[in-house]
């Protein structure tokens, strides 16, 4: 049984930083591409990043390219999202995504996933 698990949420300053980190379960994943998602209230989910885990190619949506990393640690099964001068606008739940099908990290689609995480709140203040 795969599970992702999400932690790092929470409020933080706009201009801030805050770290979320995805924890991994229950499968092999170094052929797999991990990543992130979004959704602010109203609004539908979106592609944030994503990382392959062989080779560590990673993609990013523009509207967070130079602000946000992601990276991964192959002994903790874990993949992180780094998050530097956050705005409002990124506040949304953050969910954590696999796809054990996809062979490129712009490859990663929501249509795709095969598992999600459950989700932690980012909430950004002005």
């Amino acid at each position: 049984q795969v599970q992702l698990v999400e932690s790092g949420g929470g409020l933080v300053q706009a201009g801030g930083s805050q770290r979320l980190s995805c924890a991994a379960s229950g499968r092999t994943f170094s052929s797999s591409v991990m990543g992130w998602f979004r959704q602010a209230p109203g609004k539908e989910r979106e592609f944030v990043s994503a990382i392959r885990w062989s080779g560590g190619a990673t993609y990013y949506a523009d509207s967070v390219k130079g602000r946000f990393t992601i990276s991964r640690d192959n002994a903790k099964n874990t993949v992180y999202l780094q998050m530097n001068s956050v705005k409002p606008e990124d506040t949304a739940v953050y969910y954590c995504a696999v796809d054990f099908r996809a062979r490129t990290a712009w490859g990663l689609q929501i249509a795709a996933v095969d598992y999600w995480g459950q989700g932690t709140q980012v909430t950004v203040s002005s």
